[in-house]
Order: structure tokens, then C-alpha cells, then sequence
């Protein structure tokens, strides 16, 4: 077999086998097939789209090219969630700890952030102590235990994705369907769960603007987790307007407090009770009625946030922090957004004000750059509320006046105001099964 065969192969539009993807995959984590055959392969997949069964193949190559991890040890049934980036988005933070206490079995890796959204592990790493990274027969033993464990990603966890995310990162390739679905997935079913729920996010802040788009991301990888015999449910959420009010690590972590405690913010708590339903309802099959009654009734009765304190002190973190988010470090500097007119908010740009929290330290912008976990941005309105001159749009928290001052022109770049107020969009748009 020849790499070059499989290039003119599907540079002439024609599908892939198992063998020949087996073939590409194995030989460039090794290093035997060169970037220059491996980025013209991309380019041929890129313009010509690869079929359903290529996709599924594709991803299961990926996926065993490392570390595989066997969750045959843990008893009861185990469920993962996985977002595809948003801004504020901190429902890892809350839908683990509630499943959990409904008596499933959440064994979750999660990612660091880059770019404009933010990621789990650097929210969890701003509660002082906590330890993303354990043994695994620790993590093994507190799922059994607590039902709840959330670390980082293995160092060889599907290492054909790493090398192939980052050429089609220098390529322009990342914008393929097969390509991203079998990105995501291949980690997810490397991370072992029996049972998958996505949060295809959609919009001007996701990696998918348009619902159609989102939809066939989302088809595509709940296709690819049925055929590897994981129940996959897929919801199609709105990214058109950051999730909740704060985004910032600390900030992250006191607003998922402030939910599991039964105060609620209504757009990040509808979002986070659907999830849990989907996931609660794909370990016990009970109907998503059902499911939505049990994911309130943990949160009211406090068990879903006494789940997350048991998590925290297992793993490290300072309890305390939970009890009373108001010891989380402060900031520096606290600048407020005044507004200068009085109209309706009519549009936020999600994505910019993502970027606004990294200048304000709260992200990175390239691998390995520090992170201030106490920076970040509070909204104090969003898209369709009526705001008067005088009033705080937004809170920003950071080390410096001349990164608020920076993070402000960003941010007001972000906003459109209008006499009249905006149509109310939908913030779920679909479930895909």
C-alpha cells in the first residue's frame, strides 16, 4: 500500500477503505508518512468530503493510535458530556456534579482553553489545590466511590488527533464535517464512557455558525458514537450570547456555585438541566420528563452541590472556596462599562467578548501563556434588555488599567443597540439522536 495511491485516490473523488485510513493514521503518529503527504490528504478530504463509514473509520483509527481507557472497572453507567466551545460556558462544572448525584457515573477528561473560549481544567485549577492530574487507579477508585471524577487529557490520548489537529491548524483544513466530528469523537470514545451527550454549540461565538451547519456537526458525530455502540445524543445550543453572566476561571466556578445552590440564571440553568436530563435519561432510560423532575429535585435539595464539594476535597481543592465563593482572590483592577445611551441591546458578538476576557488575562492566545484565574468579565445585561445611559453594562476584572482599557474597546465593538427590541431567539434549536 502507498500513500500516494490514497492521495490521487481521493484527490479523484472516490471513498477511502478501513484499510487504506488504518494505513494513513498509524503511519503518520509514527512519523513514517511525511507532513507534505498527510496535508495533501487533508486538502483532497477537505474539498471532496469523506462518507459516513470513511468518517467512522477515520475516527476509530484515531482513537486507538494512543491510550485507550477501559472504564470496565467502574460500576454502574458511565456517561460523558462534551461541548464544542462556547463563551462562559461552565456546564461541565454543573451537569457533572448533578449526574453524579442522581447515581450515575461521570469518569470525565477535560481540556484547557485557547483562543476565546475557556476550558475545564484551568476553571477547576482556579479553586486553590485542585489536582487535575491523578493516578489512575485514584481516578478509577473516586468514580467508584463518588460517582464524580473530572482530570485532564492523557498525554497519549488519541495521538494522531494532536498531530493531525495541528497540521490541519497550519493548512486550512479544519473546516470539514468528517474532519472535526472525528476530532471530537475520536477522544470521546477513547475517554471510554458507555454513553455521550453533545453540546453542539451554534453561532457567532461557536465554531459553527449556522443551525444547519451545527445540525450536520451534530449528526455526524452522534453517527459516528452509535456506530461504535456508545448511545450519543446531540443538542444543538445558541452561542449567540455568552452562557450565564460570568466568564473568567474563578468567575466560572462562583456563577456554577451559585446554580448548584438553586439560584438561578435562566439561560445556563435551562441549558445545564436539559443536558442533565439527556444524560440521566441515556444511563436509566427513563423519559426526559422524568429526568428533568430528579435534575431539579438534586439541585433544590443541595445533594448536586454537595457532590462538587466531595469532588473538590478528593481531589485537592480548598472545600471552603465552595462554601463561601467570596474567598475566591480578587482582582486588581474592577472596571466598569457604562453605557452611553439609552436602547435595547439587539446583538453581542460572543466571540469578541470571549477575546475580551483574554486580554484581560483570563485566557491564553497561544499554548502555554499564563492565565490570571481571577480576570475575567461580569455582564450585567444581554442581548434584549433595555438598558439607560448612565447604567453598567459589564464588569471587567483584571491586573492592569491598560488591559481593562484595551478589553472595554473590544467589548463595546461586540454590542449593538436599537430603539426596539430583538426577536427573542430559541436557545436550543435541536436534539439530534
Amino acid at each position: 500500500m502507498r500513500m500516494y495511491d490514497i492521495i490521487k485516490k481521493k484527490r479523484d473523488g472516490h471513498a477511502l477503505s478501513k484499510e487504506e485510513i488504518e494505513f494513513f493514521v498509524s503511519g503518520y503518529t509514527t512519523g513514517d508518512i511525511p507532513d507534505y503527504q498527510a496535508s495533501a490528504l487533508l486538502m483532497a478530504i477537505y474539498f471532496n468530503g469523506m462518507d459516513k463509514d470513511e468518517t467512522v473509520f477515520l475516527t476509530s483509527a484515531m482513537a486507538n493510535s494512543g491510550d485507550v481507557v477501559d472504564l470496565s472497572s467502574i460500576n454502574g453507567s458511565t456517561v460523558d458530556k462534551h461541548s464544542t466551545g462556547g463563551v462562559g460556558d461552565k456546564t461541565t462544572l454543573i451537569v457533572a456534579p448533578i449526574v453524579a448525584a442522581l447515581g450515575c457515573k461521570v469518569a470525565k477528561m477535560s481540556g484547557r482553553g485557547l483562543g476565546h473560549t475557556g476550558g475545564t481544567i484551568d476553571k477547576l485549577e482556579a479553586i486553590n489545590g485542585f489536582k487535575v492530574e491523578i493516578s489512575n487507579d485514584a481516578f478509577f477508585k473516586q468514580v467508584n466511590d463518588i460517582g464524580l471524577c473530572v482530570i485532564g487529557q492523557s498525554g497519549n490520548l488519541t495521538p494522531a488527533d494532536k498531530k493531525l489537529y495541528a497540521l490541519r491548524d497550519v493548512t486550512a483544513t479544519v473546516e470539514n464535517i468528517s474532519l472535526i466530528a472525528s476530532s471530537i469523537m475520536s477522544k470521546k470514545l477513547a475517554g471510554g464512557s458507555q454513553n455521550i451527550v453533545l453540546d453542539v454549540k451554534c453561532g457567532n461565538g461557536a465554531f459553527m455558525k449556522t443551525p444547519q451547519d451545527a445540525k450536520n456537526l451534530a449528526r455526524a458525530m452522534v453517527d459516528i458514537g452509535n456506530a461504535a455502540g456508545r448511545k450519543t445524543t446531540a443538542l444543538i445550543t445558541n452561542m449567540n450570547i455568552p452562557l450565564g453572566y460570568n466568564i473568567g476561571n474563578s468567575l466560572e466556578v462562583i456563577e456554577a456555585v451559585k446554580i448548584l445552590n438553586g439560584q438561578a440564571c435562566d439561560d445556563l440553568y435551562e441549558v445545564c438541566v436539559m443536558l442533565c436530563s439527556y444524560m440521566y435519561s441515556s444511563c436509566t432510560g427513563k423519559s426526559i420528563d422524568e429526568c428533568k423532575v430528579a435534575v431539579e429535585d438534586v439541585i433544590n435539595n443541595g445533594k448536586a452541590l454537595e457532590k462538587l464539594k466531595q469532588m473538590v476535597e478528593m481531589q485537592g481543592g480548598d472545600v471552603k472556596l465552595i462554601d463561601n465563593p467570596e474567598l475566591f482572590k480578587k482582582s486588581e483592577i474592577n472596571f466598569d462599562i457604562i453605557c452611553e445611551d439609552d436602547g435595547y441591546i439587539s446583538y453581542m458578538n460572543s466571540e469578541k467578548i470571549g477575546i475580551a476576557s483574554v486580554v484581560l488575562g483570563a485566557g491564553r492566545e497561544k499554548k502555554g501563556d499564563p492565565i490570571d484565574y481571577s480576570a475575567g468579565i461580569v455582564l450585567k445585561r444581554k442581548t434584549g434588555d433595555f438598558v439607560k445611559q448612565g447604567e453598567v453594562l459589564a464588569t471587567l476584572y483584571t491586573s492592569s488599567h491598560e488591559k481593562a482599557q484595551n478589553a472595554k474597546n473590544i467589548f463595546m465593538q461586540a454590542l449593538k443597540f436599537s430603539s426596539t427590541p430583538p426577536t427573542k431567539e430559541p436557545l436550543i434549536y435541536e436534539v439530534v439522536q
